[in-house]
């Protein structure tokens, strides 16, 4: 099996742990990284031994894959040169920064070969992956995913920062169409909408109720999965969860069993870049593809303007977005 010669496009905050983790993955070898911030890339680029490249196309052209942790705004001018030199890109989510973006940079990757895969790390997260197939078919799936407010991620709001995460979340474990939205949301200490709730009506007739402040005194990551049977309780943050289940022997009261269930220790984004890594070698879809991020990223667009049509009920029609967007 060969080795993958890969390169990192953007090494501010989340950026740097790609290059960290290219570095010592056994099937790749971190060619150099990119960022504006010249600085930043030579210390980047130092600390792995590694080049800094003084132009993007020069890193592009010299590796095989990418990964692209730029901000939000920038995802499709990048990912869009990568692809078009016929790379396979591994972009940090949300794809894209509409919905057209996306389905362009999904169009491209098809037609030129590539893998286009989307950093929604909760796919990878070790308890995710330890409960995943014991989910069968959501009744009602409920999710909280809050925080503290940091000024990292407030290029866009809460929705396509945070809540973005558990819409992928919902519609891989769903597999089925949303038919109703309804959304509220609130900006606190951005111009953009910092806390949201959306309740969402699936076509098969699961709800999900969701939940995503960056404005939040403590941390949660949770979710919890109502199905037939029983329920799963999947702490996120943690690494643990709980499985309830229904059991009846014959003539006797059902009962519940309770089961506990905790994660590895693995860095999920690292279980992230291997996937993206052998999806390459081994010439397979994607684990988390740029059609399931498009998906992940049109639901978020649906939720603000539902948020939009929130206030405007309320007779409020200043717009949720300041660049006069719903």
């Amino acid at each position: 099996m060969r080795t993958l010669n890969v390169g990192v496009l953007g090494v501010g905050h989340l950026g740097q742990h790609h290059a960290r983790l290219y570095a010592d993955l056994p099937d790749t070898r971190l060619v150099g990284v990119f960022d504006i911030d010249r600085q930043r890339a030579e210390l980047i680029a130092a600390r792995h031994a590694c080049r800094r490249f003084e132009e993007l196309e020069a890193c592009i052209a010299a590796v095989d894959a990418v990964s692209i942790a730029v901000p939000t705004t920038f995802h499709h001018a990048v990912a869009k040169a990568c692809l078009e030199q016929g790379r396979h890109v591994l972009v940090e989510k949300p794809i894209a920064a509409s919905v057209p973006e996306a389905r362009e940079l999904v169009a491209l990757a098809q037609s030129r070969g590539c893998v286009l895969q989307i950093g929604h790390s909760e796919r990878f997260n070790p308890i995710f992956l330890a409960v995943q197939s014991r989910i069968g078919q959501p009744g009602f799936i409920e999710s909280h995913r809050l925080g503290p407010f940091s000024e990292r991620g407030t290029d866009v709001d809460v929705v396509l920062d945070l809540m973005i995460h558990d819409l992928d979340l919902a519609l891989s474990m769903t597999k089925s169409p949303v038919e109703e939205i309804r959304a509220a949301g609130v900006a606190v200490l951005s111009p953009y909408v910092d806390i949201a709730n959306a309740r969402l009506q699936f076509a098969n007739g699961c709800v999900a109720n969701l939940t995503a402040s960056r404005v939040s005194a403590t941390k949660l990551r949770r979710c919890r999965v109502f199905q037939r049977e029983g329920y799963l309780s999947i702490d996120f943050q943690a690494r643990h969860a709980v499985i309830a289940s229904r059991t009846a022997a014959k003539g006797d009261r059902p009962r519940v069993d309770m089961e506990q269930v905790k994660g590895s220790d693995e860095e999920p984004l690292k279980l992230q870049l291997q996937a993206f890594v052998q999806s390459i070698l081994r010439r397979e879809p994607p684990v988390v593809s740029g059609e399931a991020g498009t998906a992940a990223l049109e639901l978020a667009y649906q939720i603000r303007d539902s948020i939009a049509a929130y206030w405007r009920r309320l007779g409020d029609v200043r717009p949720v977005s300041p660049d006069g967007s719903a």
